[in-house]
């Protein structure tokens, strides 16, 4: 193959700075006029523009400094000293590549620039196991968030299943970088294949409900979750206005849901909730927390039914009800708005509160809320 040397290229370099013609440097080298082209080529190709580094990293200068006084015995401490750098920085630099007795500096420094490159694999591309215990809690509709949690938990001493929820969100929604399949986005809470902002949605007034007992006058204990038996509830609708109502426990987010064969008159939901509750031990009887909708109007017959009081939120304040707010969103994954409830029965609605009681939740610290009820009732 005809090559050309060194020496040559270096000729070649020089006569095009010069401005010599084409015809000059076939003259002048010797050699055929491919190799003459394919050397000019290389000659104006730009060169490789190196990664660029932060500031904070090390520079190959400071490696040198590091490689020379762990050749001199210095302390790692004193080598920081010198650097101006922190000693946990010079300390995880020696550890990450070899230890005190291998570390060189241009090896180190190789090391660096090459974990600089970018894109890098992805985490659940290179590593089946985690993929596969990813996509099973997927499928079971759990949240990014509470995957990436019982991931630490359920495998403490293994380092490679390990994943962070903003990972599991990158490998659904941008597909270049992911492993997970792109139908599993249908799992998560939104069911949307991207992530956009959402609106915030305003409670119209629906009237005022004779005898409400306002929220203020709430007891205490149910304020600040210190017992068990404090519910909130409220009205979930779905498609041609049937509803179901929906109980969530204050202190372990513990969930009933309860259909309403009726409809969602006021009659027809004391009754349905009172034949709920009734079935509930004393001790989780306390107190019900609801809106001002006109469905609860019936209010007063369902404390003498059941021995619970309501107290009622002020008006346009969701956040009186966090847990049942937050809840209904959940179900919204399993209950979307096109979803006709006089088509489920009791039985469809227990499954589903009993998948859901049994998911970890982060404000749980990572219990389920079954767990945190047994927990609570002991």
């Amino acid at each position: 193959m005809d090559q050309i040397t060194d020496e040559e290229r270096r000729r070649i370099a020089g006569l095009l700075a010069e401005g010599a013609p084409a015809w000059r440097l076939h003259q002048e080298i010797g050699r055929s006029r491919y190799a003459i082209r394919r050397a000019v080529i290389a000659l104006h190709r730009p060169a490789r523009r190196e990664a660029g580094r932060s500031a904070l990293r090390l520079s190959l200068a400071e490696r040198e400094e590091i490689s020379r006084g762990l050749a001199a015995g210095e302390a790692v401490r004193a080598i920081a000293r010198r650097l101006g750098r922190a000693a946990s920085t010079v300390c995880r630099e020696i550890a990450a590549n070899g230890g005190p007795g291998r570390y060189r500096a241009c090896a180190a420094d190789r090391r660096a620039v090459r974990l600089l490159r970018r894109p890098k694999p992805a985490r659940l591309a290179v590593c089946p196991r985690l993929r596969e215990a990813v996509e099973r809690k997927l499928e079971l509709r759990w949240s990014p968030q509470q995957i990436a949690a019982w991931l630490a938990l359920a495998y403490p001493d293994d380092p490679e299943m390990r994943v962070s929820h903003e990972t599991i969100y990158l490998s659904l929604f941008v597909q270049a970088r992911g492993a997970l399949r792109k139908e599993l986005s249908r799992c998560l809470r939104t069911g949307r294949a991207r992530r956009r902002p959402q609106g915030l949605t305003v409670n119209n007034g629906q009237g005022k409900i004779r005898g409400m007992v306002n929220i203020s006058e709430r007891p205490a204990d149910a304020a600040d979750r210190a017992v068990p038996g404090h519910w909130e509830g409220d009205i979930m609708f779905g498609a041609g206005y049937t509803a179901i109502a929906t109980l969530v426990e204050r202190r372990s987010r513990f969930l009933m849901l309860v259909a309403l064969p009726g409809g969602h008159g006021a009659e027809s939901v004391a009754d349905a909730l009172s034949q709920a509750v009734t079935t509930l031990p004393d001790r989780l009887r306390r107190s019900l927390t609801w809106d001002q909708g006109k469905e609860m109007a019936q209010h007063a017959r369902f404390s003498i039914t059941t021995g619970i009081p309501v107290y009622f939120c002020d008006p346009h304040s969701p956040w009186q009800r966090g847990s049942n707010e937050n809840t209904n969103g959940l179900l919204r994954q399993y209950f979307p708005r096109r979803t006709d409830f006089k088509a489920l029965t009791q039985s469809d609605l227990d499954d589903v509160a009993a998948e859901l009681n049994d998911r970890p939740r982060q404000t749980l610290k990572w219990k389920s809320p079954c767990q945190a009820l047994d927990e609570a009732l002991r």
